[in-house]
C-alpha cells in the first residue's frame, strides 16, 4: 500500500522539472504558482515535452492535501533524430503525474497519425469518477533531423 501510495505522489522519474513561477503569494504555506516539468518520450527517442501546471498552495498545498486545478499547457517539440519503432501504437499514455491527494491526475497520451506522419501529444485531466473537458495538444511531424 505505501508503494502505491509513493508511486501515486511521485513525480514520474522522467520528468524533470525546469522551474516555478509565483501566481499569487500565500501568508500561511506555500505560494500558489505554475510549474514547468520536460520529459522525453520514453519509447521514441528524438521528441522532448514540457509541460506547466497550476500549482495549488496554502497550508493544504504545502502538505500535498490541495487538489491542483486542471490547468495546464503542453508544447513537444523535435529535439534530435527521431527513431520510430517498428510497430507505433495508435495510442499510448506516456506521462501521468497525480494532481491530488486521491484519484486525480495529469495524463498525456501519444496519438500517432500514420496517414501525416505526426505524433500527437494529448494532455487531459483525469479523475476517476468524472473527468474534466480540459485539454492540451501539441504536434511533432516526423521530418529528418539535420544540425546546422
Amino acid at each position: 500500500m505505501t508503494a502505491l501510495a509513493f508511486a501515486w505522489f511521485s513525480t514520474p522519474l522522467l520528468a524533470e522539472e525546469i522551474g516555478c513561477v509565483t501566481t499569487a503569494w500565500k501568508l500561511l504555506g506555500a505560494s500558489h504558482k505554475v510549474c514547468v516539468d520536460a520529459f522525453d518520450d520514453p519509447k521514441i527517442s528524438g521528441v522532448t515535452c514540457h509541460i506547466s501546471q497550476a500549482r495549488t498552495g496554502g497550508i493544504s498545498g504545502g502538505l500535498g492535501l490541495a487538489e491542483d486545478p486542471s490547468q495546464f499547457s503542453l508544447a513537444c517539440r523535435q529535439t534530435g533524430p527521431i527513431t520510430l519503432p517498428t510497430k507505433v501504437p495508435a495510442s499510448e499514455v506516456v506521462f501521468s503525474e497525480g494532481t491530488s491527494l486521491f484519484f486525480k491526475s495529469t495524463n498525456i497520451t501519444r496519438l500517432w497519425d500514420q496517414k501525416h506522419n505526426t505524433l500527437i501529444y494529448l494532455a487531459i485531466s483525469r479523475k476517476i469518477i468524472e473527468g474534466a473537458p480540459f485539454n492540451s495538444i501539441s504536434t511533432v511531424p516526423i521530418m529528418p533531423w539535420r544540425l546546422q
